[in-house]
């Protein structure tokens, strides 16, 4: 049988054709997928500092409706959700830690969910700062804006401090109300032992602080109280450029923003927290500043302007690269 090149391609190419569910599986079940998270964190300048927006990880969380807009009916959180092309069966909350360097100072606000996390795709903080370029052992001061689990859960790693050389700045309201003895027997309990475990211990090494207060130069405390009894935010300010770390103030870039009166569950109280929400809001939206919202989608960086009872949700792209 006399085979020239021409017909041997014929034959290889029909016998590919003949078997492409075969390779496709064969391919299928050595490659398997990898869901590995890749390293997340936004890095920009602002003035003299460099800000680090870092990712904690996300998580899925079902029923928005039982979350935010407590105070309205299904149908509205639904409608809203739909008009902003959400899903309205479930949402995704993520986490953002700041990182400020000073060029004196590597300031960390908040830690994320910690260890307890990691199996629900959370708790990458200490990750995320690492390649991001910086050691753990780096950081010269934590900033607590408030203390619900999510922002005190990264301080320990393996019941030793994570950040070993940080001092630390928590707000003086907000540490006196978890640590109270009121606390016991309520439903604010769970989070007070936590609060006991996490934080109690580096009391020594804390400033407590207020509304006013520096944390360092350019960086100064803002009461945000309502989500929780202590709860801060921070004007950050260098060259001439300013931008506001908000923590918890809004809790969703749509339902919170656009709906700041709508009641949310996690709010302590919620009247106060609606108002914070309208004060601080309308402040950025009218000095048109940066904001970075530890629930807002990640890389958690944003403005907002004011529309209609709200404010939308404005991602940034690269006003601060630039």
């Amino acid at each position: 049988m006399n085979l020239t090149r021409r017909s041997m391609f014929k034959l290889s190419g029909a016998a590919a054709l003949a078997t492409p569910m075969l390779m496709t599986r064969a391919a299928q079940a050595e490659v398997p997928m990898a869901a590995t998270m890749p390293a997340a964190f936004k890095r920009f300048t602002l003035g003299d500092f460099e800000i680090t927006a870092l990712s904690d990880g996300h998580r899925a969380v079902p029923d928005p409706q039982s979350i935010f807009g407590t105070n309205t009916t299904k149908e509205d959180v639904e409608a809203l959700l739909t008009e902003n092309y959400l899903p309205v069966g479930q949402m995704q909350f993520t986490f953002a830690p700041t990182l400020i360097n000073t060029g004196s100072e590597l300031i960390l606000f908040d830690t994320g969910n910690g260890e307890g996390g990691r199996e629900g795709g959370v708790g990458q903080t200490l990750a995320n700062l690492q390649a991001s370029g910086y050691a753990p052992d780096e950081v010269t001061h934590v900033v607590l804006t408030h203390m619900h689990p999510d922002h005190i859960g990264g301080m320990t790693e393996g019941g030793a401090p994570a950040f070993p050389n940080a001092a630390y700045v928590a707000g003086q309201a907000e540490y006196d109300f978890w640590t109270s003895a009121d606390r016991a027997g309520t439903p604010a309990e769970g989070v007070a032992k936590l609060v006991a475990s996490k934080v109690q211990p580096f009391a020594e090494k804390t400033t407590f602080i207020g509304d006013g207060d520096d944390v360092t130069s350019g960086i100064t405390a803002m009461a945000a109280f309502g989500h929780t009894p202590g709860h801060l935010a921070f004007t950050v300010s260098s060259g001439g450029k300013s931008m506001v770390i908000t923590a918890d103030t809004a809790n969703h870039f749509v339902l919170s923003l656009q709906r700041p009166d709508w009641e949310v569950r996690f709010d302590a109280d919620k009247a106060a927290a609606a108002a914070t929400r309208k004060k601080v809001f309308d402040m950025i939206a009218t000095d048109r500043m940066p904001f970075i919202g530890y629930h807002m989608p990640f890389p958690s960086v944003g403005y907002v302007e004011k529309i209609g009872e709200g404010y939308r949700f404005i991602p940034e792209t690269y006003q601060l690269d630039l």
